[in-house]
Order: C-alpha cells, then structure tokens, then sequence
C-alpha cells in the first residue's frame, strides 16, 4: 500500500511554510508572533484553571501552531483551483461573506479543517476573498482589468501536477514537501507589478484592493495571524516592540466568557513596487493581524450579537469604544450555564470520572447529568469569521478611509459557481459537533 501522507500532516508543513515566508517577507509579523507567545505564557501562568480547561478540552497543544491566513483572487478559475489545492491539506469552504456591504467590492469564504479531530490536530484557515469586477463603475476600466487578470497563471505547473496526483490518489512525503514549495510560490510577494503606473493608479482610485488583487503575479498574502489568549494586552503592548496597532479591536467586548472573535493588526507596511514601465513606486496591503477566539454562537446568539453590535455602533478610540461596547453587550449573558440554557452558544459534552463510572440512562437530561455532575460542556471554539470584523480590518489598511460603495451585493450563487460547489454551513457544523459529542457520551 503506498505510503501516502495524510491532509493533517501536509497542512501542518504548509502552515509552518507559510509562517516561515512570511516572517522573512515581513519581520514585524515574527516580532508580533513573539509577542503574542510571551501574552499566552503570562496569561496560562496565572490562570491555572484555563490552562486546566484547554489541556483537558485538547485544546491547548493547538494554541501555539494556530494561524489563519487572507488572501484576494481575481477570477472564478484562480477561485476554483485554491479549492482543489487546500482541499490536499484537508481544508474546505465553509461560510459565504458579503463584503461589498460595507464598502469592499469581494465576497469571500473560508478555507478550513471541519472534522473535531483536523480542528485538534491543526485548525489552519485561509479566509479568500474573491474581487467582485462588476462593482467597478468604470466599464473600460472594468475590462482592462479582466483583461490582466485572464493573462496571469498565479499556479506553477508543479504545483497543478501535484494537486492532480492527489486526486488520483495521495502524495507521500517527498511530494508533499515539492507541493508545498510549489504551492508557496502562489502567495508569495512579488514585488514587481504587472502593470503600468498609470493603470496602477486608475484601478487604485476606483478601489486600493482593487489594484492589490489586478495588479501582481499571485495573490500574495496579505495577513498571517496568530491566535492570543488576551487581545487587549497584546494591543496595549505592541507599541512597546515597535509595532503601529490600528485604532479599534473589532469584535465583541472583552468578556468573563469570550464570544465569537476579536481581531486587531498592525498598520499595512508600505513597500517598494516597481511597475513594467519602469517606474518606481509604493503599495500598501501587507500587514500583521492577532485573534482572540471565544464561543460559537447559536443562530440565536448571533443574532442578539449582530443587533447588539449594530446598536453600539464604532468610536474613534479604542478605550471609549470598548467601554461603550461592554454596557451594550450588558444584555448578552456572560456565564456558561446562561448561554447553555438560553441557547445563544455551542457546547461540547463530556463524560466526567463519575459519569464514566455511572453512565447516562434512558431518560435522564443534560440538565440532570450536568447538576449531578457526571457530565461536562464546555462552549465549541468558534472556527469562523465575522463580514464586519474583516471589512473594519481591510478599511483600516487601505487608509482608514470607508467607501462606502452600497447596501450589499451579495451573489453567493455567482460565488459558488466560481468556487466550483457549494459552501458549507458553519452552523450545521456546530450543531453536528455539539450532538456527536452528546452521542459519544451516550446521552439521546
């Protein structure tokens, strides 16, 4: 039987590979990276009981090899290609995301792990955002620019050639390792464009993403982010190694029980391009971004977050805003016992040592096995994003500036048809997770 590597193992080598690129494209990414290690350590040490949750949850070995990735493509084949290449290493679409709501003309989805045992073993996500070429007004512009993008190839042959030889049956070690150098070559920065200053220029006063994703040979990497366990220190401290934080943290308040996810960066690095009239110039898209994950909400709980976060609306610094957040999200529970009762968040189920001696029977609820304590719950990682938290995050890298552009264009037909199948439901895979844990412990 051929010693075939599995998806796990190969997106483990790609995600390293890709923290690897990055911190040597952009050193500030390696000093956030440090960072951030240094917050988790200090904040495990002195919170033994977390330590003991995400040790027992299997959750801590994860902790220091999470990343998630961003990524902007021009056209339904580069689309539909990144599907067949992340599907290698295990990774599908879930979520469909219209961005041109709030001023950012891409809809996106997430490539990611969805069984409990990948998610374990290494939850590594790219979130991909599609360019949406009928939000350019200017209908000249708008075909010069398809016109560039169907002349770019951003895959290598090798890297086609290994996707096909897995969908024929697996890569072993040494092709697993050549398909992540060659997969690398897609996403990493070139810092020579395509085009001409003029055109440059055009395509960036219609939209700055809109020339970041027409005018390169790949779809560079734009963020690489790792996960923290207190978002708020690491934003306080990033100024104290040199690095710019942008103004708000996006998200929901800081809680006793995080929800959902809180994300920041670092301000996008402006870098030296050169355009193939030869003219020297600058672009601004790369930038560091850090993450703090709490609960998956149900659709009940996101929708009383989504009309909460409406509600309080955004500041202009981050004290005040984050204060203003907290007396608004006072109406969304901040207990466990709470969220499970009330429904608003997902929870994993495990047998305790006294569940395990005296098991679950017919009849006997979860209330009754938790107040008994022969069951535990602990709320599912939310694994997702969030369409606001990402365009406050892309708007603050193209200038802090928002365009507004209309109510929303959201076409997940259109991007599904590009992605080459259907996305996946984030909250089925919920629901799934909570009930496979339930049926594990033997409870109906």
């Amino acid at each position: 039987m051929p010693n075939f590597l599995s998806s796990d193992a190969i997106r483990t080598l790609f995600s390293q590979a890709m923290s690897t690129l990055y911190q040597q494209e952009v050193p500030q990414y390696g000093t956030l990276t440090q960072l951030v290690t240094a917050v988790n350590e200090r904040t495990l040490e002195a919170n033994p009981e977390l330590k003991n949750r995400l040790s027992a949850a299997d959750e801590l070995s994860r902790l220091s090899v999470e990343r998630h990735g961003a990524i902007r493509v021009g056209k339904a084949d580069e689309l539909s290609t990144l599907r067949q290449m992340f599907a290698v290493m295990g990774m599908e679409a879930v979520g469909y995301y219209d961005l041109s709501q709030a001023g950012v003309p891409v809809h996106s989805t997430a490539f990611r792990p969805v069984s409990d045992r990948a998610l374990r073993h290494n939850p590594f996500r790219v979130f991909t955002s599609l360019l949406r070429l009928e939000l350019i007004d200017d209908a000249a512009l708008r075909e010069k620019a398809a016109a560039i993008l169907a002349a770019r190839d951003i895959f290598t042959p090798g890297c086609r050639a290994l996707i096909a030889k897995q969908q024929q049956g697996g890569l072993n070690a040494a092709d697993a390792a050549t398909f992540v150098q060659e997969a690398l070559e897609t996403f990493r920065w070139h810092a020579h464009t395509t085009v001409d200053s003029a055109t440059y220029r055009a395509l960036s006063q219609q939209h700055r993403l809109i020339a970041d994703v027409v005018c390169f040979r790949g779809c560079h990497i734009n963020h690489l982010t790792p996960r923290t366990l207190d978002i708020d220190r690491v934003q306080a401290l990033m100024p104290s190694r040199g690095i710019d934080p942008k103004t708000l943290i996006e998200g929901p308040p800081q809680r006793k029980v995080p929800i959902l996810l809180r994300q920041t960066s670092f301000k996008a690095l402006e870098e030296a391009v050169h355009f193939n009239d030869g003219t020297p110039g600058t672009h601004t898209a790369r930038f560091g971004e850090i993450e703090q994950r709490g609960a998956a909400l149900t659709p009940k709980g996101r929708e009383l977050y989504d009309r909460l976060l409406a509600e309080a609306g955004t500041g202009s610094d981050n004290q005040h805003h984050q204060q203003h957040l907290s007396e608004v999200f006072g109406d969304f529970p901040d207990d466990e016992e709470s969220l499970r009762e009330q429904q608003l968040a997902w929870f994993r189920y495990r047998l305790t040592e006294k569940g395990e001696h005296l098991p679950p029977r017919a009849g006997e609820s979860v209330t009754q096995l938790l107040a008994e304590e022969r069951l535990s719950a602990e709320p599912i990682v939310y694994e997702d994003f969030l369409p606001v938290s990402a365009a406050g995050i892309f708007q603050s890298n193209l200038g802090d500036v928002a365009q507004t552009r209309s109510a929303g264009n959201a076409s997940r037909a259109d991007f599904e048809s590009a992605l080459g199948c259907a996305v996946q439901d984030e909250m089925a895979l919920y629901q799934q997770m909570q009930q496979r844990s339930l049926e594990r412990c033997g409870v109906a």
